[in-house]
């Protein structure tokens, strides 16, 4: 990424909730999302691979991949029910693995467990609903390199939205705090 970028003093999750599409959302509306930010369905496929790390609480998937006939793997499915609870509270709601095969590494894992319905997403199994967005799972997956030099341009791509100039915000000495004055 490149240096220098200015970033907010305040963060609140609400506003990345409000800023990235929701896990049902269906190929249409995910290419949409994407496309309101200036990233095209090519973006929008390469940087859902980065649900190749991460956890999800079960309240962003029970309702419309559990609760429901859905295309997700039978043994991922049972997995999934013995550890979240059917209807998710505030007081219960766990979180688990987005990459049951590779939880801790950034590769491309992810889009062999779209191919093999191993996702907790319905917005990760739409992918497989176009021939063009299935093409770039396939290559992702399947072509060594590829989806990481594609990661690191969508990532720079990404991160030139909504830019903060002038007094806005600060460059931070350490990207993980706000700087202390």
């Amino acid at each position: 990424m490149p240096a220098g970028r200015r970033d907010g003093r305040i963060s609140n999750f609400t506003e990345a909730l409000a800023n990235l599409p929701p896990p049902f959302f269906n190929i249409t509306q995910l290419i949409a999302s994407f496309a309101a930010k200036g990233l095209d369905a090519e973006d929008m496929v390469v940087l859902s691979g980065a649900h190749t790390i991460g956890v999800s609480h079960c309240s962003s998937f029970v309702s419309d991949r559990l609760a429901v006939p859905s295309d997700i793997n039978a043994a991922l499915s049972s997995v999934l029910r013995r550890q979240c609870p059917a209807s998710p509270t505030l007081a219960n709601d766990p979180t688990v693995n987005q990459d049951v095969v590779t939880p801790n590494a950034l590769d491309n894992q992810y889009y062999k467990n779209v191919l093999a319905h191993k996702v907790l997403f319905a917005s990760d199994a739409a992918l497989l609903t176009t021939p063009a967005t299935t093409k770039m799972v396939l290559d992702n997956a399947n072509i060594r390199g590829l989806w990481e030099e594609k990661f690191k341009k969508s990532m720079v791509k990404m991160g030139a939205i909504g830019v903060k100039t002038g007094y806005q915000g600060e460059i931070r000495r350490n990207c993980r705090v706000v700087n202390r004055y």
